[in-house]
């Protein structure tokens, strides 16, 4: 009786397909894109203020390598889908406390913490003088008030918005004086002109009764608008002169005034 041949096979030739494995190749791929894009949408936001997101980027890389090295052929999708995505979250979650942790208070945390009796240094600079580019508008005025409660001011008032005429911040100074200020978040190219402080002159004496009454601007201010300031009794506090009132090198706006004649 005949003996079937064995077939074997030929020696060289690779392994068969397998769709089940390419399923499985395909779908691991698509779990890695989905959690690195959520790793990265979570550190978007901060990265362009903190070069420390592009250490973390490479920090959720590194795992995944890693996996891929060690396991060569017989890693699995699953195994290796679970240390992926954990690698990831970790990372992720890394990078934010790191982000937390570096980021300049916001102007509400400073305010919070004058109020309960924890204040800051002396003459410690809440922010970058560079910081207050990155503010809008209402941002500037809370942080101008911060300012104030830094340095010794009571019952700081953020009023500005619809109806505020004119004045945005309110504040009494350490001495006692009444302190008005006007807020002006412009760019370095639109200094603030002589009908701003005209406007605001109109107001921080009669209606807002300012014993100091200063226009405080990311910008500068015009010739016609400093004459008009000087002559009325209006401080103009430009963009370095905040910068020094920010960090400690300069004078805060009501020191040293006295109250004007109007």
């Amino acid at each position: 009786m005949a003996t079937p041949a064995r077939r074997t096979r030929p020696r060289g030739r690779g392994p068969a397909f397998d769709l089940r494995r390419t399923t499985l190749g395909f779908v691991l791929a698509a779990i890695l894109l989905v959690c690195a894009g959520l790793a990265v949408r979570a550190v978007a936001g901060a990265a362009e203020r903190h070069p420390v997101v592009v250490v973390a980027g490479c920090l959720l890389c590194a795992p995944v390598a890693v996996a891929v090295l060690r396991g060569g052929r017989r890693f699995r999708a699953a195994r290796a889908a679970r240390r992926a995505v954990g690698a990831l979250t970790e990372g992720a979650e890394t990078a934010l406390e790191t982000l937390e942790a570096t980021a300049p208070p916001a102007p509400d945390d400073i305010a919070d913490t004058a109020a309960s009796g924890d204040t800051a240094p002396e003459r410690a600079a809440p922010w970058p003088a560079d910081h207050y580019d990155a503010m809008d508008a209402e941002e500037f005025e809370r942080a101008v008030a911060a300012l104030c409660e830094r340095d010794g001011c009571r019952n700081v008032e953020v009023v500005g918005g619809a109806g505020d005429l004119g004045a945005d911040v309110l504040a009494t100074a350490p001495d006692g004086r009444r302190v008005v200020l006007q807020c002006k978040r412009y760019g370095e190219a639109n200094k603030v002109g002589s009908q701003d402080v005209q406007r605001f002159g109109g107001t921080c004496w009669t209606v807002h009764e300012a014993q100091v009454a200063a226009v405080v601007t990311t910008s500068g201010f015009t010739a016609p608008a400093v004459e008009y300031a000087e002559q009325c009794g209006i401080l103009c506090v430009d963009r370095d002169a905040l910068a020094a009132w920010s960090d400690g090198t300069g004078p805060a706006p009501w020191a040293g005034r006295v109250t004007p004649e109007v």
